[in-house]
Protein backbone atom coordinates (compact mmCIF):
# COMPACT_ATOMS: atom_id res chain seq x y z
CA UNK A 1 0.00 0.00 0.00
CA UNK A 2 1.92 3.04 -0.76
CA UNK A 3 2.30 6.25 1.24
CA UNK A 4 0.77 9.35 1.40
CA UNK A 5 1.98 11.74 -0.85
CA UNK A 6 4.74 14.42 -0.29
CA UNK A 7 4.32 17.69 -0.29
CA UNK A 8 7.87 19.58 -1.39
CA UNK A 9 8.24 23.00 -0.74
CA UNK A 10 9.53 24.40 -4.03
CA UNK A 11 7.87 27.21 -6.32
CA UNK A 12 8.11 25.86 -9.53
CA UNK A 13 5.76 22.31 -9.69
CA UNK A 14 7.97 19.42 -10.26
CA UNK A 15 4.98 17.64 -11.99
CA UNK A 16 4.99 20.25 -15.12
CA UNK A 17 9.22 19.73 -14.85
CA UNK A 18 8.96 16.26 -15.35
CA UNK A 19 6.20 16.21 -18.35
CA UNK A 20 8.78 18.78 -19.98
CA UNK A 21 11.96 16.40 -19.51
CA UNK A 22 9.12 13.11 -20.52
CA UNK A 23 9.17 15.60 -23.91
CA UNK A 24 12.54 13.98 -24.86
CA UNK A 25 12.69 10.84 -26.39
CA UNK A 26 16.63 10.13 -24.61
CA UNK A 27 15.08 10.38 -20.97
CA UNK A 28 13.55 6.70 -20.05
CA UNK A 29 12.19 6.45 -16.40
CA UNK A 30 12.56 9.52 -14.35
CA UNK A 31 12.93 9.02 -10.03
CA UNK A 32 10.46 11.32 -7.73
CA UNK A 33 13.43 13.34 -6.36
CA UNK A 34 14.59 14.12 -9.79
CA UNK A 35 12.21 17.00 -10.91
CA UNK A 36 12.02 18.28 -6.94
CA UNK A 37 15.70 18.57 -6.97
CA UNK A 38 15.41 20.09 -10.76
CA UNK A 39 12.70 22.55 -9.25
CA UNK A 40 15.52 23.96 -6.30
CA UNK A 41 18.39 24.19 -8.69
CA UNK A 42 16.11 26.79 -11.01
CA UNK A 43 14.89 28.70 -8.26
CA UNK A 44 18.17 28.91 -6.62
CA UNK A 45 20.04 29.59 -9.93
CA UNK A 46 16.79 32.73 -10.88
CA UNK A 47 17.71 34.53 -7.55
CA UNK A 48 21.03 34.48 -7.84
CA UNK A 49 20.31 35.85 -11.72
CA UNK A 50 17.53 38.52 -10.31
CA UNK A 51 19.76 39.39 -7.35
CA UNK A 52 22.63 40.48 -9.23
CA UNK A 53 20.49 42.14 -12.22
CA UNK A 54 18.38 44.02 -8.94
CA UNK A 55 22.05 45.14 -8.34
CA UNK A 56 22.40 46.42 -11.04
CA UNK A 57 19.27 48.38 -11.50
CA UNK A 58 20.06 49.81 -8.15
CA UNK A 59 23.41 51.50 -9.57
CA UNK A 60 21.90 52.45 -12.31
CA UNK A 61 19.75 54.47 -9.82
CA UNK A 62 16.50 52.74 -11.45
CA UNK A 63 13.24 52.15 -9.83
CA UNK A 64 12.31 49.00 -12.39
CA UNK A 65 14.28 46.14 -13.33
CA UNK A 66 14.72 46.63 -17.48
CA UNK A 67 15.52 44.10 -20.07
CA UNK A 68 18.86 46.21 -21.02
CA UNK A 69 19.66 45.49 -17.06
CA UNK A 70 19.18 41.89 -17.47
CA UNK A 71 21.19 41.73 -20.45
CA UNK A 72 24.22 44.17 -18.60
CA UNK A 73 24.08 41.25 -15.82
CA UNK A 74 24.43 38.30 -18.56
CA UNK A 75 27.30 39.75 -20.18
CA UNK A 76 29.21 41.04 -17.14
CA UNK A 77 28.51 37.65 -15.25
CA UNK A 78 31.03 34.79 -16.42
CA UNK A 79 28.28 32.44 -14.61
CA UNK A 80 25.56 33.85 -17.10
CA UNK A 81 27.86 33.33 -20.79
CA UNK A 82 25.79 30.47 -21.81
CA UNK A 83 22.83 33.03 -22.04
CA UNK A 84 24.49 35.43 -24.10
CA UNK A 85 23.14 34.41 -27.48
CA UNK A 86 19.43 33.98 -26.28
CA UNK A 87 20.28 37.80 -24.97
CA UNK A 88 21.43 38.89 -28.48
CA UNK A 89 18.22 37.11 -29.71
CA UNK A 90 15.37 38.44 -27.46
CA UNK A 91 17.11 42.59 -27.88
CA UNK A 92 17.10 42.08 -31.46
CA UNK A 93 13.67 40.92 -31.97
CA UNK A 94 12.18 43.61 -28.76
CA UNK A 95 13.59 46.23 -31.37
CA UNK A 96 12.22 45.03 -34.91
CA UNK A 97 8.76 45.98 -35.98
CA UNK A 98 6.43 44.29 -37.68
CA UNK A 99 4.58 45.22 -40.80
CA UNK A 100 2.20 47.81 -39.40
CA UNK A 101 5.01 49.66 -37.40
CA UNK A 102 4.44 48.30 -34.43
CA UNK A 103 6.41 46.63 -31.68
CA UNK A 104 6.19 42.74 -31.65
CA UNK A 105 6.30 42.37 -28.00
CA UNK A 106 2.80 43.36 -27.52
CA UNK A 107 1.71 39.80 -29.36
CA UNK A 108 3.50 37.88 -26.80
CA UNK A 109 2.03 40.14 -23.53
CA UNK A 110 -1.06 40.94 -23.17
CA UNK A 111 -0.39 43.21 -20.37
CA UNK A 112 2.64 45.42 -19.42
CA UNK A 113 3.46 44.15 -15.92
CA UNK A 114 6.37 46.33 -13.99
CA UNK A 115 8.87 44.87 -11.63
CA UNK A 116 9.80 47.44 -9.06
CA UNK A 117 13.60 46.72 -8.15
CA UNK A 118 13.13 47.62 -4.29
CA UNK A 119 11.40 45.64 -2.12
CA UNK A 120 7.83 47.09 -0.38
CA UNK A 121 7.92 47.94 3.07
CA UNK A 122 4.91 45.48 3.80
CA UNK A 123 6.16 42.74 2.32
CA UNK A 124 7.50 39.77 4.44
CA UNK A 125 8.72 36.82 3.11
CA UNK A 126 6.30 33.78 4.28
CA UNK A 127 8.73 31.09 5.36
CA UNK A 128 12.78 31.29 5.80
CA UNK A 129 14.42 29.49 3.43
CA UNK A 130 17.52 27.84 5.22
CA UNK A 131 18.98 26.70 1.77
CA UNK A 132 18.85 29.47 -0.06
CA UNK A 133 20.56 31.20 3.31
CA UNK A 134 24.17 29.60 2.37
CA UNK A 135 23.51 31.35 -1.38
CA UNK A 136 23.39 34.93 -0.18
CA UNK A 137 26.89 34.14 2.34
CA UNK A 138 28.56 32.98 -0.64
CA UNK A 139 27.55 35.96 -2.67
CA UNK A 140 28.44 38.51 -0.07
CA UNK A 141 32.13 37.27 0.19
Amino acid sequence: MPGPKRRYNVRFPPGRIKKIMQKDAEVGRIAMAVPVIISRALEMFLKCLLTKTCLITQSKLSAMLSVAHMKQCIESEKLFHFLKDLVERATTTASQKDSKGMDIWPLYRTRRHEISARKPPEVVEKTPRSNLDSLEKVQRQ
